[in-house]
């Protein structure tokens, strides 16, 4: 079978346990470092959230984060979400969840994944063309992995290439997707960047390379993701183009 092929542990398993522990390292160091140090103006997350709303580009909201579930006014909610690493947008709601660490402490890590969070929110504001274009391919990669798993599989037990080949188009959608959200991510973190700017939080050189050294460490994830979802996908290639 497929998985047990060697040039599958050369070309696939290998790089990508390399590439993701790596970049994992990165990010935990980049964190732990940032993490650690205050940023200059001593906010923590959340009040970082509400200076950029009160002061950027951002449409403004009301907001009460001593509630649990945060705010629901037009524009932009803020809510507090449990676990670590658990920071996100939700673009249903337009809704910027924090976890407790960054939302309760004054960090140079907490300024930036904000920001960055809120660039996401910006991104959809603006109907950013990269959102449109991943946006566009939600609904096919939401099954694709499934089905090219499927397909391949099946390809290659009853030995019929049309079979495989069609597997490795269904799993180019879902490459496609995951490089597509590098630009994405890349775009939201120089946005963040910008509306710490706007609200006056990168006056210190500290703050401001201590935000960016987080932002680009937590975009090196993305990063290792697509280029695992590519070597995977060159492997599934070279696969077909064997069984000839």
């Amino acid at each position: 079978m497929f998985f047990f092929d060697s040039n599958y542990l050369i070309m696939v398993l290998i790089p990508t346990v390399l590439i993701s522990l790596a970049a994992q390292w990165y990010v935990r160091s980049q964190f732990s470092k940032w993490g650690q140090t205050p940023n200059s103006e001593g906010l923590t997350g959340a009040q970082v959230a509400q200076r950029i709303l009160a002061r950027s580009s951002l449409r403004n909201v009301g907001f009460d984060l001593a509630q649990p579930r945060g705010a629901y006014a037009t524009g932009v909610s803020l809510e507090r979400t449990a676990g670590a690493f658990t920071d996100h947008y939700d673009p249903r709601t337009h809704t910027v969840r924090m976890s407790e660490e960054v939302a309760n402490k004054p960090s140079v890590a907490a300024m930036a994944v904000v920001a960055h969070e809120l660039g996401h929110a910006q991104q959809h504001e603006q109907n950013s063309i990269f959102i449109q274009m991943r946006n566009f391919l939600l609904p096919a990669v939401s099954v694709s992995p499934q089905i090219a798993f499927g397909l391949i599989f099946a390809g290659l037990i009853f030995q019929f290439s049309g079979l495989l080949w069609l597997g490795i188009l269904f799993f180019g959608l879902t490459v496609l997707f995951t490089v597509l959200t590098l630009p994405v991510e890349f775009d939201a973190s120089r946005r963040g960047m910008i509306l710490l700017q706007e609200a006056g939080l990168t006056q210190s050189s500290e703050d401001a390379g201590g935000a960016r050294q987080v932002l680009t460490a937590a975009g090196l994830t993305y990063v290792a993701a697509a280029v695992t979802a590519i070597l995977q996908l060159l492997y599934y290639v070279s696969l077909a183009q064997r069984r000839r």
